[in-house]
């Protein structure tokens, strides 16, 4: 019997090149996600970074985690953005002017926003920790980094906790900035007008590819109002309070990965596996509906009718008793795994599908990475090489672009972009 070849010598160049945007994209301590959108730091590209970085460079990839918890707030959140002094100011909004981090008593010494992201870094520590076993010990990569990723869990558990699960305040915490999901909820968000600020994105992607002013100036509503709290969390009087699928899947996901590394360090894995079981079964509990979990809106109390690519993600949960439903959503009518050039991050029978706006039908790169993971753990190998196959070859046609034209593949957003290069690489890395 022949063992098979991974990765598969057509493939040879494409491992090349996302080895090269890799480096070009590195900092010294950590990577940017593009060069030109987004020249800073950002919370869960550099944990999807980090999981394809430690085919290159173990160190690497420890130091990306490191880095970024190296600006946790003392209240524990890990901030989505993490601004670079070096940059120019004018190079991206909201900058740290409009964040005004330094003037909270839990911020730390670097200018950050106050928002966080979907909390996928457990999950990232552990594979990074896996990839050099024997050199993250030496280094006291996990050792130093638990207690870090349990106070940011218990920021998330604490200050977000509504009903067992974790709460996002603004649609940039969900990932997923621009999703259908959201359009009810923002519906009640007076927007600041747009000559009150002066947006960046559009000077390096068309505007049809991004969100419209009128929902950008929602996002600035949204952030200055939580700003101006002193980011304070009162999940009650909050205008935008949902819990979305993805957020709490990668949550229980790291609780899981959180067992194994406390495990690793000498700690009790115990409380962990308890919490990764409560979180998953409030994530089918409250958030399953029609063979797919949905967004929940806090304040209006019901599901968002809208299927969006977060409701396949809990895959990534061990054990989860759904798993199938979802798999068959996957290959329906909605998502057509296999048979687009990737995952629609929106449903393509869907009222508001449009194949080339910001998280409104275009394909991402991280979220079927996601479901690859997620097929791959629930043993649905075939459809996981399926998915691994045409996520591969969007990659090959389109470059390491942001996202991509579901149907056709074609390249959209920010080119050279570092989480898809790196999650590239780590299909390419994994045996299959």
């Amino acid at each position: 019997m022949n063992t098979p070849v991974w990765p598969p010598p057509g493939f040879a160049a494409l491992d090349r090149a996302a080895v090269g945007v890799l480096l070009d994209n590195w900092t010294g301590t950590y990577t940017v996600p593009s060069r030109t959108l987004y020249p800073h730091q950002w919370s869960w590209d550099s944990a999807f970074v980090a999981i394809g970085l430690r085919h290159v460079s173990a160190r690497r990839a420890q130091r990306e985690l490191e880095s970024l918890f190296g600006a946790q707030w003392a209240d524990g959140r890990v901030p989505h953005i993490v601004f670079d002094r070096a940059a120019p100011p004018e190079g991206y909004f909201p900058g740290p002017d409009f964040w005004r981090s330094p003037a909270h008593p839990a911020s730390p010494a670097v200018a950050t926003s106050g928002l966080v992201q979907p909390p996928v870094h457990a999950l990232a520590a552990w594979l990074t920790f896996q990839a050099d076993p024997a050199q993250a010990r030496r280094r006291g990569f996990l050792s130093r980094l638990y207690p870090k990723l349990v106070a940011w869990h218990r920021y998330l558990a604490d200050r977000r906790g509504v009903d067992g699960l974790v709460a996002i305040v603004h649609p940039w915490e969900s990932g997923m900035d621009n999703s259908p999901s959201w359009d009810d909820a923002l519906g009640r968000v007076e927007p600041t007008p747009i000559d009150a600020f002066r947006r960046r994105d559009l000077h390096h992607v068309q505007a049809a590819e991004r969100p419209t002013d009128t929902d950008y100036g929602r996002y600035v509503r949204l952030a200055a109002d939580y700003r101006d709290s002193g980011y304070a969390d009162r999940l009650d009087d909050a205008q935008f309070v949902l819990l979305d699928p993805m957020v709490n899947a990668l949550f229980a996901a790291s609780e899981a990965a959180l067992a194994d590394i406390a495990a690793e360090v000498g700690a009790d894995p115990l409380p962990h596996r308890e919490a990764a079981a409560r979180v998953s079964a409030a994530l089918v509990d409250r958030l399953f509906a029609d063979e797919l979990c949905h967004a929940y809106d806090v304040p209006a109390r019901r599901l968002s009718p809208e299927r969006t690519i977060a409701g396949l993600t809990p895959l990534v949960v061990p054990d989860l008793t759904v798993a199938p439903a979802l798999v068959k959503s996957a290959l329906g009518e909605h998502f057509r795994l296999g048979q687009t050039a990737l995952l629609p991050s929106y449903d393509l029978t869907g009222a508001a599908f449009d194949p080339s706006r910001y998280w409104r039908g275009p394909a991402w790169f991280n979220t079927s990475w996601l479901v690859w993971h997620g097929l791959t753990r629930h043993g649905e190998l075939d459809h996981a090489d399926r998915l691994r196959e045409v996520t591969l070859t969007a990659a090959q046609q389109a470059g390491f672009r942001e996202y991509v034209h579901p149907f056709t593949g074609e390249g959209r957003g920010a080119t050279d972009f570092s989480w898809t290069a790196a999650l590239v690489l780590d299909l390419l890395r994994s045996a299959p």
